[in-house]
């Protein structure tokens, strides 16, 4: 059985893991011509930001975003860019704008997945205990690292297969309109044809038999 402070520690570092981000994952639809902004809170200067996006559906699967900082500096910028994942570092504290722009489209609605995300990443020390105890949970905190790391990695490949299916599910889905209505135009096409065809028959035997009359 673990000693009682041994799992004292543990609870420590989980909790400090716990503690040391804050994110928030959204999906937005942004109209054209339309610009979005999103805020976050940095408590104090040299937090870490992530910042990910992803165009999910619309248009050229593209956007234009910006980063600026509490002193409406753009610390971060780009154009038509389809997916992007960054950390920053925070050199202020105040609120920092996250920033989405449609302008390039005239009736296309984009579809935007983002996660933004401040945390600060200190390791805090385990409690100093004499003997074993202390390196044991030592180890046992660079293991939970490790393995925060390893989850965030994962939790990065989700995003991109989730990315993919939704943009492919949108191609296979503007490809479907795509065909009924040239399917819908090529049925008017071959009906039209086919009355035309009729009125010609028609008309051609009527004045041939009137011609022909005695």
């Amino acid at each position: 059985m673990l000693p009682p402070h041994f799992i004292t520690s543990l609870l420590v570092i989980l909790f400090s893991l716990c503690r040391s981000a804050r994110s928030t994952a959204l999906t937005t639809a942004i109209t054209a011509n339309e610009r979005l902004c999103f805020y976050a809170d940095v408590d104090k200067a040299g937090e870490k930001i992530g910042f990910y996006f992803a165009v999910q559906s619309g248009g050229s699967f593209d956007i234009d975003f910006e980063v600026k900082d509490p002193n409406e500096k753009v610390i971060l910028d780009g154009l038509r860019e389809r997916q992007g994942d960054y950390v920053l570092t925070a050199n202020h504290v105040g609120e920092y704008a996250f920033c989405f722009e449609n302008d390039m489209s005239t009736l296309t609605e984009k579809l935007v997945d983002f996660d933004i995300m401040v945390e600060s990443e200190p390791r805090r020390e385990a409690p100093a205990k004499p003997g074993k105890v202390s390196d044991h949970t030592s180890a046992l905190e660079e293991s939970i690292f490790r393995l925060n790391g390893m989850l965030m990695n994962i939790k990065r490949m989700q995003k991109q297969f989730h990315t993919r299916e939704n943009r492919g599910f949108s191609i296979v889905k503007s490809t479907q309109n795509r065909v009924f209505w040239y399917a819908v135009l090529e049925s008017m096409g071959v009906i039209a044809m086919a009355v035309f065809q009729v009125y010609v028959l028609q008309t051609f035997f009527t004045k041939t038999g009137r011609r022909y009359k005695v």
